[in-house]
C-alpha cells in the first residue's frame, strides 16, 4: 500500500546497535587475536580497493537550499451561544485533535458573549527545497493541502511566511514562494539521465527532525502510480515529513521530489518514491505562469493489450493502448477512432504501455494538432486529431434494455440474436449481436446477457446467424477476441472455445 509521507511528527527512542565482523564462513578471528604467531604465507594478489562514497561535501553544499516546510489551520474559538457555528466549529475542532469532545457548555446571556477568536492550529510539517534565489520552493501538493498558513524555515532558523502560488495533485507538485533575495538554491538535474543503482540521498525533517540525512540507491525507474506520473523508485529511508524534499544524485543535482513510500505500518519500508524533477519543473512553471497546470485529453478511454488480444489481432507484440470507450463528440470521434482500435503511437511516440498515452496526450498543446496511430482490423491508420483541454472525467451512462429471445447458442457459450433497431441507433453501431445468455467459457470470462458483440477476432459482426457460422469455424486451440460493448464502453474478451 503506498502512502503519502505527510504531515505529523512523532517522539520516538533511539535504539542501540552492536555488530559483529563476519567472514562467509561465520565469525573471523586473526591468528593475534588467539595469541598465536601468523604462518608466513605468499603475497596475495592485489584487490582493487573500493570505497564507498562520503556525502558529507555534498551536504555541506546543497543542505542550507532544504527547507522545513509548517504548516496551520485557523479556528474559531469560542464567543456564540450554544448550538452555533462556532460551538459547532469547536466540537469538531476537539474532535480532531483531542479524539473526543467536551461536554456542551450552558447558554450564555446574550449581554456577555464575546466576539469569536480564531486559534493557529499546527496541521502538519514537510519539507521543500529553493530552486532559485529570489525565494521560489518546490515541494509536494499533499503538504500544502487545506492549510491556512505556511510557514518555510531555513537552516539558518531564518523563518517566512510562504505563499502557495499553485499545487497540482495530479503530480504532487507545489510551488510556493517567499520573500528574499540572495537565498540559497539548489542545482537542478537530469532525471532523464538517472541509472539504477547509482547513489542517492534524501534531506528533508522526517518527524520534524529538521535536515536529516539519509541515503540509498535508485532501485527502479518509471514505476506506474498513475496517470501522469512514472516515478522514481529508491531504497533512501525516507518517513512522515520528509514529502517534498529532494531526491539528491552524487553530483549535488536535485533528480526528484521524495513523495510517497510503500508501508503497511505508515513508517519507511524499504521502498520510496519520488516525482521526477523533469516532470516537476515543468509542472512548476505552469504554476508560476498561470497558478495551475493545463493538460491535453482526447476523449477515449483506455486498457492494456493483453498477449492473448495481441495475438488474435495480429499484433507481433502486446503494446499500445486498447480503446474501451469513446466519448461522443470528442476529440477522438471527430478523428475516426473507435471503440476497439489500439492505439500505437501518439505524433510518432510508440505506446508500450496504457499509461504512455495519457502522459503524451497530457503534455501535447491544447488545440494543437497531433496524429493518433491506430491498429484495426490487422492494418495500421494515420488519424488526425485537435487535441483538447483536459476537464472532469465524465461518467459512462448505464444502458438497460429488455432483452429478447435467445435465437441461437455457440461453442463459446453464448446465446445471441440480433441487435434491434432502437438498440442500434441508442448505441450508434450499424451491427453486432446482443447477448441473452452466457454459460461455460463465456460465463468465465466475464460475459453477461445485455452485452453487445462487435468484431470477432478481427471480423465485423453483422448479426446472429454470421456470428454463429464464425464461431462454429473456430479452433479450440486458438484464443479468440471478442470485441464487446457494454453500455458506454467497449474492450476485448480473449476466450477459447470449448472442443466440439
Amino acid at each position: 500500500m503506498k502512502k503519502n509521507i505527510c504531515d505529523h511528527s512523532k517522539t520516538f527512542s533511539a535504539k542501540t546497535l552492536s555488530a559483529l565482523c563476519l567472514g562467509t564462513a561465520g565469525v573471523f578471528f586473526a591468528p593475534a587475536m588467539l595469541g598465536l604467531a601468523a604462518p608466513a604465507q605468499a603475497a596475495a594478489p592485489a584487490v582493487r580497493s573500493v570505497q564507498l562514497p562520503d556525502f558529507a561535501d555534498l551536504v555541506d553544499a546543497v543542505g542550507p537550499a532544504v527547507v522545513n516546510i509548517r504548516t496551520t489551520e485557523r479556528l474559531k474559538m469560542g464567543g456564540a451561544a450554544a448550538g452555533g457555528s462556532d460551538e459547532q466549529e469547536m466540537q469538531e475542532f476537539l474532535r480532531r485533535f483531542f479524539g473526543g469532545a467536551m461536554p456542551t457548555p450552558r447558554q450564555q446571556d446574550p449581554r456577555s458573549r464575546r466576539a469569536p477568536q480564531e486559534q493557529e492550529v499546527q496541521r502538519g510539517v514537510g519539507s521543500g527545497f529553493i530552486i532559485s534565489a529570489d525565494g521560489y520552493v518546490l515541494s509536494n501538493a499533499h503538504v500544502v493541502d487545506g492549510a491556512d498558513e505556511v510557514y518555510v524555515t531555513l537552516t539558518d532558523k531564518r523563518e517566512f511566511k510562504a505563499k502557495v502560488i499553485g499545487a497540482d495533485a495530479r503530480t504532487d507538485v507545489a510551488l510556493l514562494k517567499i520573500e528574499g533575495a540572495s537565498l540559497p538554491r539548489v542545482t537542478i538535474g537530469d532525471s532523464e539521465k538517472i541509472r539504477v543503482g547509482e547513489w542517492v540521498i534524501a534531506i528533508g525533517s522526517p518527524f520534524n527532525l529538521e535536515n536529516t540525512v539519509t541515503a540509498g540507491i535508485i532501485s527502479a525507474k518509471s514505476r506506474d502510480t498513475g496517470d501522469y506520473l512514472p516515478l522514481i523508485q529508491s531504497d533512501v529511508a525516507v518517513n512522515p515529513g520528509n514529502s517534498g524534499g529532494p531526491l539528491i544524485n552524487l553530483r549535488g543535482e536535485v533528480i526528484g521530489i521524495n513523495s510517497q513510500i510503500a508501508t503497511l505500518s505508515g513508517a519507511y519500508n524499504g521502498i520510496s518514491f519520488a516525482v521526477p524533477i523533469d516532470e516537476a519543473m515543468r509542472v512548476g512553471e505552469q504554476l508560476k505562469k498561470t497558478g495551475k497546470v493545463v493538460r491535453g485529453r482526447i476523449g477515449v478511454q483506455i486498457g492494456e493489450v493483453s498477449k492473448e488480444v495481441a495475438e488474435s489481432l495480429g499484433l507481433p507484440n502486446a503494446k499500445g493502448a486498447q480503446v474501451s470507450m469513446v466519448e461522443p463528440g470528442g476529440p477522438a470521434d471527430k478523428a475516426g477512432v473507435k471503440p476497439g482500435d489500439i492505439i500505437l503511437k501518439f505524433n510518432g511516440t510508440r505506446i508500450e504501455r496504457s499509461s504512455d498515452l495519457p502522459r503524451l496526450v497530457g503534455g501535447a498543446a491544447v488545440n494543437g494538432k497531433a496524429t493518433i496511430t491506430v491498429w484495426r482490423k490487422g492494418a495500421q491508420h494515420e488519424l488526425p486529431v485537435t487535441v483538447a483541454e483536459l476537464e472532469g472525467d465524465k461518467t459512462a451512462s448505464k444502458a438497460t434494455n429488455k432483452q429478447p429471445e435467445a435465437q441461437t447458442s455457440n461453442a463459446l457459450g453464448l446465446k445471441v440474436s440480433d441487435v434491434p433497431a432502437a438498440k442500434k441507433q441508442e448505441l450508434k453501431i450499424d451491427a453486432g449481436v446482443l447477448v441473452d445468455d452466457a454459460d461455460g467459457v463465456a460465463a468465465l470470462a466475464g460475459l453477461q446477457p445485455g452485452d453487445v458483440i462487435l468484431q470477432l477476432n478481427n471480423v465485423a459482426v453483422r448479426d446472429a446467424r454470421q456470428f454463429n457460422a464464425l464461431v462454429s469455424k473456430l479452433d479450440p486451440k486458438k484464443t479468440s477476441a471478442l470485441l464487446v460493448r457494454r453500455g458506454e464502453t467497449t474492450q476485448f474478451v480473449s476466450l477459447r472455445p470449448s472442443a466440439k
